[in-house]
């Protein structure tokens, strides 16, 4: 506790702030005042998040305020709300916070490059929120946080406590309110902590294209010959899983920015998905949840205190939260040169997109902009089918700038910095879900050692009539025939017509953006018939 900190100019007239305490002491104050909180037999933190177990980008409101409002894609990702509303919810929110006995307070930053970081300042009035942006921000040093001062941004943690449902623009209990203007991230009626983490991430969005860096949605690790590589991809198409690769250091899982000088991770640590987790399977993840680390609304053997990953009675959604210095081949700092390689990961359940494709600038640009995957059909009777989903520039929730930005800003850089930029579907082959099989990850793996190697640079290609993109007729350690989709389906005339099919749902997905979009990035998209 800082006898000498005090959060009065946030209008906090609490007295007892304890500011970045150690993960020990958070440990003894989330056994004292958290309920539902276990340390399991490996040594990790358990912390239940309440009613909400996942993000409520439903209920995500960017405020209109004069120095931002021209900047905002406004719509479904970024809802106006006034400022009014606003000074309410937060007027809520302290008044919440001040009835409380202490707060919590954690100065960090969030930004590997010294040149590009921002001071983050989280209140808030759980240990286990304290604890888990701990761990999910850039750690000061104690020399830096004596002279930290005032923060860039602050995240106002009042989750505990419900948004007026009758306030103007409220449409349900919680609310999540973003404020440029004030710099104030605002959190009311829900306990989930990765609120605070994306928070962080969308100010990232908001800030960095202002100095002419990308800031990205995606993976990045780095070889033995210092080559850096980003792997961009929505929740299953394997971004986790191809990123935790033994030959390569990982820069970070999640969120990155691509500058003048090369690439820095966002974060101070990583937010694994633990369903079904194994050692076998991810060894480095599994081993990452020790002391310090935070898992989030999983189940556990009361007795053995061993979880049980399996479980999904509280949520699908089970997390862990731990320091980046928690896995083994991290790179720290968490820095990196320019890319060399772009790779976009797509789980195609429809079966029509090639194992690996290459892409011009232009078809980059689009694809980045489309953000495309596809689920598997569900279990009601009768839904064959599979679901295309598409994330504008594989982040949708996240962005505030129009997505042409963000593709643009890529474009010149891969064009800069001479980045090839790969298609790499890991779905499936032989037909669609239900009718062929899964690209087998050993193949999968293959196609990025050989992108990470160089090995598909020089050889032979065959251009994709509807999509464009040129796609390697030849890959070491993957089968000939798998790689032109075409030939592995049983009837190719059935191919043709779930390639055109796709290729429309492509098409009237872009036209949301077809009018901040250039011509060039227009002709990169697939063919009509």
């Amino acid at each position: 506790m800082s006898n000498h900190f005090s959060l009065k100019p946030y209008g906090i007239e609490v007295e007892k702030i304890y500011r970045n305490l150690a993960p020990a002491s958070l440990y003894e104050h989330a056994l004292r005042y958290d309920k539902g909180t276990a340390i399991t037999n490996s040594g990790a933190l358990i912390s239940m998040s309440g009613e909400k177990t996942g993000r409520s980008p439903l209920d995500k409101r960017v405020i209109d305020e004069p120095s931002s409002t021209d900047e905002i894609w406004w719509g479904n990702v970024n809802i106006a709300l006034d400022e009014a509303s606003f000074d309410i919810n937060r007027s809520r929110a302290i008044d919440y916070l001040n009835t409380r006995d202490h707060l919590y307070c954690v100065d960090a930053y969030a930004g590997w490059d010294p040149k590009y970081r921002i001071k983050v300042r989280i209140i808030c009035a759980r240990p286990y929120h304290a604890l888990f942006m701990h761990n999910m921000l850039i750690r000061p040093t104690e020399e830096q946080l004596a002279r930290f001062g005032e923060p860039d941004y602050t995240i106002i943690n009042a989750g505990g406590f419900p948004a007026n449902q009758f306030t103007e623009g409220m449409t349900s209990k919680t609310s999540v309110n973003l404020h440029f203007g004030h710099k104030e991230f605002l959190i009311l009626g829900t306990e989930y902590a990765g609120e605070m983490k994306k928070g962080v991430f969308t100010i990232m969005n908001y800030l960095m294209p202002k100095r002419e860096v990308l800031s990205m949605h995606c993976s990045a690790t780095e070889g033995e010959d210092m080559d850096t590589s980003i792997l961009f991809g929505l929740s299953g198409t394997g971004k986790t899983t191809l990123s935790a690769d033994p030959k390569r250091r990982l820069i970070g899982d999640d969120e990155h920015c691509w500058s003048d000088d090369g690439i820095f991770n966002i974060e101070g640590g990583c937010y694994a998905k633990v369903i079904d987790l194994t050692e076998e399977a991810e060894p480095d993840i599994y081993r990452a949840l020790r002391f310090g680390a935070v898992l989030e609304n999983v189940v556990f053997d009361e007795h053995h205190r061993v979880v049980d990953y399996h479980d999904v009675s509280v949520t699908t959604n089970t997390r862990g939260s731990y320091p980046i210095e928690y896995i083994e081949n991290a790179k720290l700092p968490c820095m990196g040169g320019h890319p060399e390689n772009v790779i976009f990961l797509t789980c195609d359940a429809f079966g029509v997109l090639p194992p690996v494709s290459k892409l011009s600038p232009e078809q980059a640009m689009y694809h980045f902009i489309s953000g495309y995957t596809a689920k598997v059909a569900g279990t009601e009777v009768g839904v064959e089918d599979p679901e295309a989903t598409f994330s504008p520039c594989f982040g949708g929730p996240f962005l505030v700038w129009h997505p042409t930005k963000y593709a643009e800003l890529l474009a010149s850089k891969i064009r800069k910095h001479g980045a090839n930029t790969w298609l790499v579907n890991t779905g499936w082959s032989g037909g669609p879900y239900g009718v062929g099989s899964r690209i087998k990850l050993t193949h999968t793996r293959a196609i990025v050692d050989a992108i990470h190697n160089g090995a598909l640079k020089d050889v032979p290609t065959v251009d994709d009539e509807v999509f464009g993109f040129s796609v390697p007729a030849e890959c070491p350690g993957v089968p000939t025939e798998i790689l032109l989709p075409r030939n592995t389906w049983h009837d190719p005339r059935r191919y043709d017509d779930a390639r055109l099919r796709l290729a429309d749902l492509f098409r009237q997905n872009f036209e949301t953006y077809s009018e901040g979009a250039s011509v060039d990035i227009l002709e990169a998209g697939p063919k009509a018939a």
